[in-house]
């Protein structure tokens, strides 16, 4: 059972925090499509077959994907500064080690040492909780999420720019700059969590978490090279399956397991993984498609004939509007939830694919296209993070929120695997070269509509949020309180019986130094409770459930606008009720 400890005294928050932590989710984000305007060069600059140079994009991804739940755990354990600002250095050094070679098998390895990087996304997202009060939190973590869409978008014109006019190894040496620019930055500005989660780090889960990884996202990277039906392919398919089968059986097994299953299987945070695949398999289309087509020559008879710079920038406002979309959302919620945002996001983003069929005829249409998917993919990947963080406890938010990048990261992956496919397969073969074909972007665009189709499907199962529960005093004074919740946010946890499962309509009391009830509430059927304080002090939390032996755990609450999490184990023996 996972608990959390707030010994250390939680330093406020300025108010650069937030833009500086979404500066290092941009940096991270820009690791993962710095090479894609020299893609077609890449065999030439390394020396070798195409079939290996795509290792170089490969091996990114694939450390990105293990990397990803892992940083969010052990920032759950040891601290998520320190695990941000580790993520960083790794992509550093990785970036150097590039930025000095033109061989093959040391490109790989700084390559895959930067995809480490992608830990910082949910490590930022998990200090934004621990640190922020609640009115600021929901914009924060939109800027945060939406930075993966953001460095991606604004890394095409720039990387262009510098691939045209310069040394490509110069991309490199700026990414390590930028790398470097946003360790410094972290230091200064950004404090440390005072929250942990306690116990071990699951060696053996983030091994078996890492193999299951490797081989199902190998073969979908690698699968038209290698043939989707070939032995190879599909048996690393048979392979990832039976390792993560058996991964999920030990993890269910483990008092300390990197991933928290139980918690992972609430269909709040369920149906959210769900969806983001789909919004992940949405947002790569776009991607993929819109520079090919600006770039295809005219003579096509559909090519847009624009240079690698301008179809960068005509591509940079996806970018830009899921930056602008972040304070936009924040109202949103606010209002509404950010269920209907996520659902509002997708629909905007079936808009935009279902009305792009009909625009690839001019560049400015590829612009439009872009502002509309910015707009639904910022308020899609801005509303994750708020649906995982209101479903689990704070001692679980980086390893919660790593699992859900990675779930996006599986839908980029799947989408680029399926989308190349597409282009292959309908490409016209002019003078022994592949040339992609309006249909074949127009077969890209339906897939994307029916990607997201399914994403709002599954986010129509999402529960309904709950309410926090009212303050209930026992005297006068007590209940005069203004806005006693708004300003100290309280206790919440889960309550638990002894095997570590939720313990549904127990009841939760809170009692204060002089005994006095200061207020009251019953678990969800997930066995979660929040409870707010009158002020700072010590407190008892006394929980009783039919079935279960009474507790009464001792807590102190600072002051601070932080939630203090507490999960509540019930004795396992049966009384009398």
């Amino acid at each position: 059972m996972t608990h959390t400890t707030n010994d250390l005294p939680a330093r406020r928050a300025s108010g650069i925090v937030v833009p500086v932590l979404a500066f290092a989710g941009i940096v991270v984000a820009v690791m993962q499509t710095l090479l894609v305007p020299v893609i077609k060069d890449l065999p030439q600059l390394l020396d070798t077959a195409p079939s290996n140079a795509t290792w170089v994009l490969t091996s990114t991804l694939l450390s990105g994907a293990v990397a990803t739940p892992i940083m969010g755990r052990l920032g759950d354990l040891y601290g998520k500064r320190k695990m941000l600002i580790l993520s960083l250095a790794v992509m550093v050094a990785g970036a150097l080690i590039s930025a000095l070679t033109s061989q093959l098998l040391t490109m790989i390895v700084g390559r895959t040492l930067q995809g480490f990087a992608m830990g910082a996304i949910p490590l930022g997202i998990g200090l934004m909780r621990d640190m922020l009060p609640r009115e600021k939190l929901g914009s924060a973590m939109a800027l945060m999420s939406s930075s993966i869409g953001v460095g991606g978008g604004l890394a095409l014109p720039l990387a262009a720019l510098v691939a045209q006019h310069a040394d490509w190894h110069a991309l490199f040496y700026g990414a390590a700059g930028l790398g470097a620019l946003s360790i410094v930055l972290t230091l200064l500005v950004v404090p440390e969590s005072p929250m942990r989660a306690k116990g071990s780090f699951d060696v053996l889960g983030a091994l078996g978490l890492s193999a299951g990884l490797v081989l199902f996202l190998l073969p979908i990277t690698k699968g038209s090279d290698w043939g989707w039906t070939s032995g190879g392919t599909l048996g690393m398919f048979a392979a990832s399956a039976v390792v993560l089968v058996l991964w999920g059986l030990f993890e269910l097994r483990s008092e300390a397991p990197l991933v928290d299953l139980r918690t992972t299987a609430r269909p709040a945070v369920l149906f959210t993984n769900l969806a983001s695949i789909m919004v992940g398999v949405s947002f790569y289309v776009v991607s993929l498609v819109l520079p090919q087509l600006l770039q295809l020559p005219k003579a096509t008879g559909y090519g847009l004939g624009q240079s690698m710079v301008t179809a960068g920038l005509l591509v940079a406002p996806l970018g830009l509007t899921m930056m602008v979309t972040a304070p936009v959302y924040a109202r949103l919620s606010a209002k509404y939830g950010p269920k209907v945002t996520l659902i509002l996001g997708m629909l905007i983003i079936a808009i935009g694919y279902g009305a792009g069929l009909g625009l690839m005829s001019a560049a400015w249409q590829s612009l439009v296209i872009a502002v509309v998917l910015g707009a639904g993919i910022g308020l899609a990947y801005s509303s994750l993070p708020a649906l995982i963080v209101g479903a689990v406890p704070a001692s679980e938010t980086g390893a919660a929120n790593g699992l859900n990048t990675l779930m996006r990261s599986i839908g980029t992956s799947v989408s680029s695997a399926v989308i190349g496919m597409v282009l292959a397969n309908t490409a016209n073969n002019v003078g022994g070269v592949a040339v992609p074909t309006m249909h074949g972007f127009r077969v890209s665009f339906l897939i994307a509509t029916g990607a997201v189709a399914i994403g709002l499907v599954m986010a129509l199962f999402l529960p309904k949020a709950n309410r926090a529960p009212q303050l209930r005093a026992s005297s006068e004074e007590e209940a005069g309180i203004d806005n006693a919740e708004a300003v100290l946010r309280g206790f919440r946890g889960r309550v638990l019986d002894a095997g570590g499962a939720p313990v549904a309509r127990a009841k939760v009391t809170l009692i204060d130094r002089r005994g006095r009830q200061a207020g009251a509430t019953v678990s969800e059927d997930d066995g979660s409770y929040e409870l707010a304080v009158p002020a700072e002090g010590a407190y008892v939390l006394a929980a009783r459930a039919f079935g279960h032996g009474p507790l009464a755990s001792a807590a102190t609450h600072s002051g601070e606008e932080l939630a203090v999490d507490l999960d509540l184990s019930l004795p396992g023996e049966t009384v009398n009720a």
